[in-house]
């Protein structure tokens, strides 16, 4: 029988990656207004440095997330039951989801199109009740996700699961032997691309939903053995060589010449899928990998910083195009503009989550925290 991790055992890697991870999206949604990519609020300016930079952590950060989202709901299961799970999921996701759908998102929608309202409390009144999920597409994946961690935590814990565990305990021994899943990977995002190409975040598009499930559902596979976990740590030099090559394959193919004379349309973006799915895979190992083997420790500050970058990650895009806003319109170079919104938009959402949201049971409670006794 494999060996399961130790429930006890904190897993200071997630929370460290966690953290980072969240505020690279952060950081992503402060520089959207100055890479020219039709954003919110877009500066008149834009820097295409920044835009051929932004484009290759896409690649990175949410991917590595629902892993993380994953392994956390293998730990949770088995702790609780798959009742009080659900209730927990319920709690600290539908809820705050349904907040940030009525309360957070409509003054982002207002700006985008703030010459069809007389003002923002007037806007609210039709705005609230639409229920954009806009930014908060992440948190309602999550919850359909969580439905489907309990039949597999199930599937995990029976026969079928059993040799589906040693099956992946053999092929990690190999250094590229969790690597290679890359491939099956590959030919899921390619197909599903092929036959649903849909660039929505809506959580029926597929060829997105299947892509972030193949994460979550790896999370949950990986810290389920401590076998299979260890070795990602073993491994991580391998993992690390991959990703400097998928690296040098994305940016040659992101700044290759005009390949239409040569390959169909649906050949170059299958090309495309391809080389930002190995930067995907091979990223989140070797950050996983060396996250495992080199951060023993999650610090008392960290922890109060994992609490709180969930309701940050709720406010920060709306508190970044509110921003934005105006700061677009000030006489500056784009350095400028960005440094002030990023110090400014970290400020108030900071602001926001420590004495806001922290010390006040019914905000934790509307913002996805456990209620604290005082």
């Amino acid at each position: 029988m494999y060996k399961v991790l130790p429930q006890s055992r904190r897993y200071s890697e997630l929370d460290w990656l966690r953290v980072i991870l969240i505020f690279a999206v952060f950081l992503h949604h402060v520089f959207m207004p100055f890479n020219g990519d039709g954003w919110h609020v877009m500066n008149n300016d834009s820097s295409k440095v920044l835009d051929d930079i932004m484009v290759y952590f896409e690649q990175l950060r949410l991917q590595t997330l629902f892993f993380i989202a994953g392994a956390g709901s293998l730990l949770l299961l088995q702790k609780k039951s798959a009742k009080s799970f659900m209730l927990s999921k319920f709690h600290r996701l539908f809820i705050p989801l349904l907040v940030g759908m009525i309360l957070i998102v409509p003054p982002q929608n207002y700006v985008e199109n703030i010459a069809d309202y007389e003002s923002l409390l007037s806007a609210y009144g039709q705005l609230m009740w639409s229920f954009d999920n806009n930014h908060l597409w992440f948190i309602e994946f999550l919850l359909i996700f969580m439905l489907l961690a309990i039949p597999f935590k199930r599937f995990l814990d029976g026969a079928m699961g059993t040799v589906w565990l040693k099956w992946l305990e053999r092929l990690s021994q190999s250094p590229f032997g969790v690597l290679s899943l890359g491939l099956v990977l590959v030919i899921v995002r390619g197909l599903a691309k092929y036959l649903m190409p849909d660039d929505s975040h809506h959580i029926e598009n597929l060829s997105l939903s299947l892509f972030y499930l193949f994460f979550f559902l790896a999370g949950m596979s990986f810290i389920h053995s401590r076998q299979i976990w260890q070795t990602l740590a073993l491994h991580r030099r391998t993992y690390l060589i991959s990703l400097l090559i998928s690296t040098l394959l994305f940016y040659g193919y992101y700044y290759s010449p005009d390949l239409s004379p040569y390959l169909s349309l649906t050949t170059r973006w299958q090309s495309w899928w391809w080389v930002c799915t190995m930067v995907s895979w091979s990223g989140l190992l070797t950050m996983v990998g060396f996250a495992s083997a080199y951060i023993p420790k999650t610090p008392r500050w960290l922890m109060q910083t994992n609490e709180l970058i969930y309701p940050f990650y709720i406010l920060h895009q709306t508190v970044i195009v509110m921003l934005a806003f105006y700061i677009v319109q000030w006489q500056a170079g784009i350095m400028v503009k960005s440094l002030s919104l990023l110090v400014s938009a970290f400020i108030i959402c900071t602001a926001l989550c420590y004495w806001v949201i922290k010390p006040f049971n019914l905000m934790r409670y509307l913002f996805g925290l456990k209620k604290v006794s005082h």
